[in-house]
């Protein structure tokens, strides 16, 4: 990558980033800001979340790489949403209860003592 990453930007950060990334270590990383502070010619301060195989950011991190090591990840996936724990109640479940009580049975068994 020869110009400045910028905020949103998906990046593979691996060893030709940094020693540090090299190997298993490799990171799909989405940049949040790029530090303008000055550094040695050629690297770069980035600021961003790690990102697992499904796209959900595992960590914050700032990181210290070279530019011209950076490459754009391929697309990883959409983060999915959460599934309910539980079904939605039906209207007459929202007030005491009463309907899902007569539904199982209950309130039919306590009339017939």
């Amino acid at each position: 990558m020869t110009t400045r990453p910028s905020p949103g930007d998906l990046l593979t950060i691996d060893g030709r980033a940094s020693v540090q990334f090299a190997g298993g270590r490799a990171l799909t990383f989405r940049v949040v800001s790029v530090s303008d502070q000055p550094t040695y010619h050629g690297w770069i301060w980035l600021t961003g979340y790690v990102l697992n195989r499904r796209g959900q950011a595992t960590a914050k991190r700032e990181v210290y790489v070279q530019l011209a090591g950076l490459h754009p990840a391929t697309s990883t996936p959409a983060p999915r949403r959460s599934r309910a724990t539980r079904p939605y109640a039906s209207r007459n479940d929202q007030s005491d209860g009463r309907a899902a009580r007569d539904r199982s049975g209950l309130h039919a068994r306590a009339d017939a003592r």
